[in-house]
């Protein structure tokens, strides 16, 4: 399985401290062992699948696009539900 990272995503987490991070890959793990674990989004948002994950009292979510004819595995975005949706759209 490939794994890309959009160009967003690859901002966002050169910004995270290192327990951020670590939580993030294992995240990542969890999401490349079953990519369907994400909730599959409607309208506007077709396509993306959003994983919710907790780091100590805050929750994260992550973005990303699964093509299982190619098996790639593309992650778009990571952040607080705060403005998540509306940045996502944007891309």
């Amino acid at each position: 399985m490939r794994i890309l990272q959009s160009g967003v995503f690859a901002r966002t987490v050169k910004k995270l401290h290192k327990n951020e991070k670590n939580a993030l890959d294992k995240a990542v793990k969890k999401v490349v062992s079953d990519p369907n674990i994400g909730v599959l989004k409607k309208g506007d948002l077709s396509g993306v699948r959003v994983y919710k994950y907790k780091l100590s009292d805050k929750e994260f979510l992550l973005g990303y696009r699964f093509d299982e004819g190619e098996i790639v595995l593309t992650l778009l975005a990571l952040g607080s539900h705060e403005n998540f949706y509306r940045d996502l759209k944007r891309q």
